[in-house]
């Protein structure tokens, strides 16, 4: 086993795929998988209708298998403690570097013969996440019949209070902060009036509709609707299919509706899409407009997030707290500022079925009462509250 290649292409020799593993199961479990790269593949498939959850896993699951073969020369049925406390130091520098990590700025695809597991060490939060995903990934090889034991479950725990508790959401004075960064973006050219124009509507989608990102990725214009509810008044309303292959109806209040209009009229379209428009919601600066990739979305995030950090230490420096939280958010902690705002104004049902944490029905009358009435709460409270018009 010489290359480096991805889960999907790994062809692995007989003496390393596990199929005699010493920590295989006894006797038949629940598998029809009778090697290691077949049971990970049946583990993974599980996560089939959670994009972002099967990529997050599989770049997990890759990167051990591609370590076992390349590097300790061992199948994964054959992992012992010692072999796993050797991977964690692998994890937080993963050598050799030509081998293992991408070349600083390149992003080249899966197929490339350019592309490595890693862009790079791991910090002690990604470290930690890697061996979570892993440990449960073992657990279930476990469960399923396929591994005698998990030998990740005799690494020590530490004890949660070790790690200082970081709140993943944004307060108003930090969310305040990313609106004025945004509002204060140059506008001197036309890709910067675009990219300022981008950044307003991508904020506004995270924190008044609470999408994630992969939603925003994966949704049209054409999601946007109107329709006349129960007692008469029309209602603007944003579709999108989440988590699970899950539907479910966002609130278009006024403000995102204006939003929305403000970002189309920066691109020379008409005020309000037509049904059926497959423009993506958030579309590139320049060339074809084609939907995004969760990687760029979370870029555009981050570029925000620490540019916010910095104003915050120049203002002064007893912002220091604010500016080394700050730094720290991600997209999905938009969508937890989201709910924790609103749900300091409004019935937890509300916010639980604007972020989507349950079913929803578009078809019952009695349900569009309470879609209704979940319109006009969000409406009347929960606003970006950009001061430029």
């Amino acid at each position: 086993m010489t290359a480096l290649v991805t889960l999907e292409r790994l062809v692995i020799p007989v003496h390393l795929d596990g199929s005699g593993g010493r920590n295989r199961a006894p006797s038949p479990g629940q598998l029809a998988a009778t090697d290691d790269r077949a049971a990970i593949l049946a583990w993974l498939a599980r996560y089939r209708d959670s994009p972002a959850t099967l990529a997050s896993y599989r770049k997990e699951a890759e990167r051990l298998m591609l370590w076992c073969g390349l590097q300790r020369g061992v199948a994964l049925s054959d992992l012992t403690h010692e072999d796993l406390l050797a991977y964690q130091e692998f994890l937080a520098d993963p050598q050799p570097a030509e081998r293992w990590v991408m070349a600083p700025g390149q992003k080249p695809g899966r197929d490339s013969p350019r592309w490595r597991p890693f862009a790079g060490s791991l910090g002690g939060t990604s470290q930690r996440q890697a061996l979570s995903i892993l440990n449960a990934m073992l657990s279930w090889l476990v469960e399923a019949g396929y591994l005698a034991g998990n030998p990740l479950a005799l690494s020590r725990r530490k004890r949660r209070s070790a790690a200082p508790h970081v709140s993943r959401f944004l307060s108003m004075e930090n969310w305040t902060a990313v609106k004025d960064t945004i509002e204060a973006m140059p506008r001197n050219s036309e890709r910067e009036r675009l990219h300022a124009a981008r950044c307003r509507w991508l904020f506004s989608l995270l924190y008044i509709g609470g999408l994630r990102a992969s939603e925003v990725c994966a949704t049209a214009m054409g999601g946007f609707f109107c329709r006349r509810g129960s007692d008469g008044r029309e209602r603007w309303w944003l579709e999108v299919t989440g988590k699970g292959s899950k539907t479910r109806l966002v609130p278009a209040t006024g403000e995102l509706m204006v939003e929305l209009m403000r970002y189309r009229k920066a691109h020379g379209l008409s005020p309000l899409p037509l049904e059926g428009d497959r423009l993506p919601m958030l579309m590139p600066l320049i060339g074809p407009k084609k939907f995004m990739a969760r990687s760029a979305i979370h870029e555009i995030v981050k570029k925000v997030v620490r540019d916010s950090a910095a104003r915050l230490r120049l203002q002064s420096p007893e912002l220091e707290d604010a500016a080394a939280h700050l730094e720290q958010a991600s997209t999905h902690w938009m969508r937890h500022t989201a709910g924790s705002h609103l749900s300091e104004k409004v019935d937890l049902k509300v916010v639980r079925d604007n972020l989507g944490h349950a079913n929803i029905s578009t078809t019952s009358i009695y349900l569009h009462t309470e879609d209704d009435a979940r319109h006009d709460a969000t409406e009347a409270v929960h606003h970006a509250g950009w001061r430029t018009p």
